[in-house]
């Protein structure tokens, strides 16, 4: 299999981990995926029922020793996550990876971990750019994609918070 459909499979069951662990639905969208929208997360909070849209990217590029990730993204991808006028809020979520596919997943019967992480990031209403081809976007090292956050991503959106 190519890496990169592997890097595009693993990333999504990176998603489904974390929100299955938090109480919510996920699921793949790829008749979506021309608005630049991999997956749809979806819940159930009070008495609403949140979505949410995930673009999401799978690098082995080496995390750095920053409080801040810089991750090139498409042109095609920044410009449909930075879109204001839409009523599913949208994410996206880098994920990174060894560089050895082997170390991708570690399994004995106590445990199963997933390496290493995604960090999630909403460029909604971000400023056009003059780039061609890609845009630099700086991820948060705070905002690690896990079940805090999705939960707390999830609660915002359902209270008609925007990201």
């Amino acid at each position: 299999m190519d890496i990169n459909i592997q890097k595009e499979l693993f990333s999504y069951a990176y998603i489904h981990a974390v929100a299955s662990a938090a109480g919510y639905s996920s699921e793949i969208t790829k008749e979506k995926d021309r608005y630049g929208i991999d997956l749809t997360i979806s819940g159930e909070e009070g008495n609403s029922f949140p979505q949410l849209d995930v673009q999401v990217k799978c690098t082995s590029m080496e995390l750095p020793n920053e409080e801040v990730i810089r991750y090139p993204l498409k042109l095609k991808n920044y410009n449909d996550l930075r879109k204001e006028n839409i009523t599913v809020p949208r994410i996206l979520v880098v994920v990174f990876v060894p560089d050895k596919i082997e170390d991708w997943l570690q399994q004995s019967e106590p445990k199963l971990c997933m390496r290493y992480c995604g960090y999630w990031k909403s460029l909604r209403g971000e400023p056009e750019t003059k780039n061609t081809k890609s845009v630099t976007v700086a991820l948060s090292r705070n905002n690690l994609f896990n079940v805090d956050a999705l939960k707390s991503l999830m609660q915002n959106v359902a209270a008609g918070g925007s990201l």
